[in-house]
This record gives C-alpha cells, structure tokens and sequence, in this order.
C-alpha cells in the first residue's frame, strides 16, 4: 500500500481516496477525516465520544466507514426514519459501490411501520369490514402490495402520513400474538429483526433502541428487540433527550382504554358463549373510563391544557378515580381467561399493564418522576415522566455498549458542549480526570451509577462560509414577544422581508397561536404560494415548497429535520427565542430539581437548551456551499438582554445585520454573485 494510504481513513475518505476517485466532483473535507479519526480511535479503544459536526461535515460518512472497518456490531440509532432511509438507501450503497468494504447491513423501524399480515387477513375475511369500508379502493391497493413486498413498510406505498388504514393494519407491541400468530414466519416484523441478528450494521431510531433497551434491563437479555452489540452510534443525538423522557414515561388515556374495549369487542364477535360474562365488563370499564378522565380534565382549559398532580389532595382523588378503573381491569383479564381466541393472551397482558399504570399513576409518589394530567379534544392523559433521564442513561443504556458515539450538528451552546454532558448523564472532563470511581457494570441505583469510561470531546465547524452564505438579521425595533403587539408588529417585518426575496421564506414559530394569528394576518399579502403547517402532511408541504416560490408558517417538528436545499428557500424567519414553555411540567419539575441543589436553573437547562433549539432553526437555512440566504429573528431580547449574547455565540458567525437596508444590500450583492 503507498504511503498516503497507511492510514485506512485516509484511504476511503482523503482527497485521493476511494471515494474521491469514484465520485465526480466529490469534495474533500478535513473536518469529515477529523471525525471519522476519532471514531475508529474510539472503536478500538473502547472510548464514548460526544461530537458536534456542523452541517456540511459529511457526519453521516464519517461514522459508517470506521464503524464497518472495526469489524464489531455497530447499531446506529437516528432520530428520524428520513435518515434510517437514507443511510440504508443511499450511503450504504455509495461506500459498497465506490470502497469494496463487505457489510451486512439492515434497518429495523417500530412495528408501525410495517403492515400486520394477521389483520390483513381478518380485514379481507370482514373482520373489520364497517372500519375499511370507507377506504375500501385503498385497502384493494393494499391487499395487492402485501401480496408483492419483501420489507412490508408502509413507505412503499406512498400513504398519507397517520393514515387510518395503516393504523388498522399495523400490529402495537401491546396486540401483537407472537409466537401465537400463524404469520410468526413470515411477519415482516420479525423478518427485519432476524435480519438484524446476521447484520454487522443495524440502523434503528431512538425510540426502537430505547424499547430494546428496556427489555433487557427489565427482563433479561434474553427479551430483546435487537441483537447484542458492542458500539452504539446516536446520530441527530439532540433528540436523545426527549425520546428517552418519553419513553421511560408512563401514560394513560381514555384513548387507550377504549382501544382496549374496542380489540376485545371484535373477538367476542367469534365468542358468542362467553360474550354475555364479558360484554358487561367492558361496558363498565367504558363508562368508568369516560366519568373518570371527563373528571381528571376538569378545569382545564384549551389555553392551559395541563396541571401538575402532587402528593396529598391530587393523590386522594386520583385514588378514588384510578381504584375502580384497575378493579375493573383486573375483572375483565380474569373474564378473558376461557376465551379460545389467539388474541387472549396479548389482550390479558394489556388488561394487567393497563393496571398497573393506573397503580403506578395514581401514587404520585415517586420523587424521581413529575406527574400531570393533560387534557386533549376529546379526552384526557395522565402522564408521569422521568424528571432526570440521566439516571436512566446511566443505569441502562451505559452497561450495553463499550463504545458509544452521540453526535450531531447541534449539541454546543457557546461553544461548549458541557450542556449536553450533563443531559446524557456524562461526567465532566473536570470529574473523568478524578479517574473512574467504580467498575460499569455493578452500579444497583442511578445515583450511585458512575462512568468510568473515557469521554472524548470534538467539536468541527461547518465548512460553510457563512460571513458570505447568510446575513443575521436582529431587529432592535420591535417590541418584546410578551407584548400585546408584538404579533402584528412581527407580521409587518414578515411582509418586509419577504418582500427581499420575493417569498421562498420558512416561517418558524415557538407556538400554534402565533403561527396561526401570523396567518391570518399575512396570509393574502405574501408573495407565491402561502402555506400552514396544517393544511397537508410535512413531505408533502415540503415538496410543495420545492416546486414553486413559497412561504411556509411552521412550528415545532419543522424547526429540525426540514432539508431544502438552493434557493426555494431563502429566507428563514424565528418569531422569537425559543424558550421552553415554564409551565410544562417537564420543564417546572427539572428546574425546581435544579435549584433544590443550588444551581441555576436558567443558566445550566433553560439558556442553553434554547440556543441549542435556535440553532436547529438557523440550521434550516445553509444546506450546501452554494446556498445563500437570510435568518431573521424578531425577538429584541437577542440584542437587549445580557443572556442575547449566549445565543450570538452560538449560531455559525453570519454577517450581522440590523435595518432592511442592509439585508437589500447583502441579497442583492448574492444575487450579483450567483449571476
């Protein structure tokens, strides 16, 4: 091998390496080397890495190629099933085509992604007739692609996001037959994961590692979803966080008990014996159901859709409230014992679980955990969350793996990525230079769980000549967001800045109502086509916005995960700072954990997980070298305020403007360019 190649990096990712000689126009990038360096040092060392790698690095690179040179089992969960599919079906193949490396690679997705072959069977025999009927052209359409698939994923199909008849014929953990099923076989479910186990890289997203995760924590290694592994990549680490928040959670709603009674009702259709015992027990456990989530949501309003529960009074009545509901569902799992149905033991199992949240929500008494109730249109949930998810990392997830990577473009506020360390429940550099307290493996609570292993930290810039790609606008002039103006002042700068670029703007909010009075406000005097978040699924209103001059209004899921590259988008705008809501229970509970051990609440969780979240929003704007364009924020508190500072120094180091003439200035110098 000649010298430039004694490097195997060097060898797949450097200026005349395999890539390069196989991709026309392929760009080296010195950050991408930088990475993947540190990721093959870690797989061999047995090391965890935290690594932001600005957009534009070439991340996605430079974790797969170390990753299938170490010759170990490597899972790489992402956030999204956008880039599960576009590692499996445009990076995998690349590195195959263009390197030689052999690999076993498959992606694994939740069981709602994949059409249930046991309910399509009953729905073809009119098991669930009355429920298809409505999409009965559609469910053709299915029958036929189930006859012809080999991955049974619903994304073949091309269906409207949280279509009915997806739903109807997936098949939930909690209604799965498992070894009862006469499709165990060929369940697509299953085929994917029984791939999984003769792979070398396994692509997942968070919320499957995490009930993998559980699993073997829980009930063994021997209950799993995935195979053991030895190294774990988190790609779009950002998310880590809330996915964990929500998954180590317990909830319950009327929605779910009804889907209960409603599962139980079509099997007593063939139980025409034992449907006189068990009929009345599920009406009771419906009415039971209604009075008591009707009662949990009392006083709530559709501006205030949650309120914390404590000990004492809450507890009380949610005592009362709770103890018929789980007597009830203890009564009707006993009920469904002489049924001959396969689907009686998946739905005994969902009566006890059902129970035993109930059981568990109804305490209100583990410190570790914030309970609330939240009221929905048509109902109500009771939720507990996990208040530190730190211990769960800690307890759980750091005894799988020896070698961890968590990386992203975003996990850095000010330049530092303490933050996240402490989120994920990773010692600081200050306490890994203590040297480890204890072994790994053999901590029996999570306070007392402690990483030993070596944390490395990197932090790459974008390759991205932002001073000249984007133009910072803060306007000073507007009033603050709590304002009772601030809305209809910020619709006027809208309308002036889309004006600069004739449209082809993104629109990102920090509430529905501010996005949705933005609307009204602005909707007929926008140029191109005006478009709201509600109006159609997100691929869809994307590929709109691809097409033609647009102006998009957005909020929440649009703020990550939205890549349009060029110039269909131009110009990104951010009401204001994103600041997670004070009253989430969430957010209330870690802030009073926080300062009950003396810190800053502010300082340390609520500053730096909004800079983060900005970020994220700035992100959309900057895809390729080529792109040019605006991001406005229009909260003045990012110039007024000390803590505006702390944001500046996080976003990428645009061209800071403050007056529209400026920003005419520097759009006409990049049109002048481009020409």
């Amino acid at each position: 091998m000649s010298a430039p190649f004694q490097d195997p990096i060097l060898k797949y990712l450097g200026p005349r390496g395999l890539l390069a000689q196989a991709i026309s126009g392929y760009e080296h990038r010195p950050q991408q080397l930088d990475m993947a360096r540190l990721i093959r040092r870690a797989l061999d060392e047995r090391r965890y890495c935290l690594i932001e790698a600005g957009t534009g690095t070439g991340k996605t690179l430079a974790y797969l190629v170390p990753a299938l040179l170490s010759g170990r089992r490597v899972i790489v969960s992402t956030a999204t099933k956008t880039l599960q599919d576009q590692i499996l079906d445009k990076d995998l193949p690349l590195l195959k085509n263009s390197t030689g490396i052999e690999f076993k690679a498959v992606a694994v997705k939740g069981r709602a992604n994949y059409v249930c072959l046991y309910r399509l069977e009953k729905a073809e025999l009119g098991g669930q007739a009355l429920l298809l009927e409505k999409d009965r052209e559609l469910f053709e359409r299915v029958v036929a692609w189930a006859r012809r698939t080999k991955s049974g994923e619903w994304s073949e199909l091309d269906l409207p996001e949280s279509a009915p008849i997806t739903r109807e014929l997936s098949s939930p953990v909690d209604s799965c037959l498992g070894r009862k099923c006469p499709y165990q076989n060929t369940c697509f479910v299953t085929l994917a994961r029984r791939a999984a186990f003769d792979s070398d890289l396994i692509i997942v997203n968070h919320h499957l590692l995490f009930a993998d995760l559980e699993l073997k924590t829980e009930k063994g290694s021997n209950a799993q979803v995935l195979p053991k592994y030895q190294a774990l990549v988190f790609d779009e680490a950002h998310a880590v966080e809330d996915v964990a928040t929500d998954f180590f959670g317990v909830a319950m709603s009327n929605f779910r008990v009804r889907g209960l009674t409603g599962d139980i009702e079509k099997v007593l259709v063939n139980e025409s014996a034992h449907a006189p015992l068990v009929a009345p027990l599920i009406s009771k456990l419906d009415v039971l159901s209604t009075r008591s989530f009707n009662e949990f949501g009392m006083g709530l309003s559709a501006g205030e859709p949650t309120r914390r529960l404590t000990q004492g009074k809450d507890a009380r009545k949610l005592k009362k409230a709770c103890a018929p509901l789980i007597e009830s569902l203890k009564a009707l799992a006993g009920a469904l014992e002489p049924l001959k149905a396969l689907e009686r033991d998946a739905l005994i199992r969902r009566c006890n679980e059902m129970a035993s949240a109930f059981e568990f929500l109804m305490a209100v008494d583990n410190p570790l955990f914030v309970y609330w109730v939240e009221k929905r249109p048509r109902g109500a949930f009771l939720r507990a969350a996990p208040i530190d998810v730190a211990n769960e990392f800690r307890s759980r997830l750091y005894t799988m793996a020896d070698t961890i990577i968590f990386t992203s473009a975003t996990m850095a506020a000010e330049g530092r990525l303490a933050y996240t360390r402490r989120r994920l429940g990773l010692p600081s550099a200050e306490e890994m230079a203590q040297g480890p307290r204890i072994r790994r493996a053999g901590a029996q609570s999570p306070e007392a769980a402690k990483l030993s292993t070596p944390v490395d930290e990197l932090m790459l810039d974008s390759p991205f000549d932002y001073p000249s790609q984007a133009a910072l606008y803060t306007p000073r002039h507007l009033p603050e967001p709590q304002a009772p103006d601030f809305i209809e002042r910020a619709a006027e700068e809208i309308a002036a800045l889309c004006d600069i670029t004739n449209g082809r703007a993104l629109l990102l909010f920090t509430s529905l109502r501010n996005m949705q009075e933005a609307h009204r406000l602005l909707e007929h005097r926008l140029p191109g086509e005006v478009m709201i978040q509600s109006q159609a699924p997100k691929s869809t209103l994307i590929a709109r916005f691809k097409a033609a001059p647009s102006v998009l209004f957005a909020s929440h899921s649009f703020w990550e995960g939205v890549d349009i590259p060029g110039e269909a988008l131009s110009l990104v705008i951010i009401d204001k700072l994103p600041f997670a809501t004070p009253s989430d229970p969430v957010v209330a509970a870690r802030v009073e954990w926080i300062i009950s051990q003396g810190r800053s609440a502010f300082a340390e969780y609520q500053l730096p997980q909004a800079a983060i979240l900005l970020r994220q929003g700035f992100g959309r704007l900057i895809r390729t070298r080529r792109d040019r364009g605006i991001v406005a924020v229009l909260d003045p508190r990012l110039s007024s305020k000390p803590y505006g500072k702390v944001f500046l120094r996080s976003l990428p180091p645009a061209l800071r403007c403050q007056s529209i003439d400026e920003l005419r200035r520097f759009w006409n110098e990049c049109r002048t360019d481009e020409s």
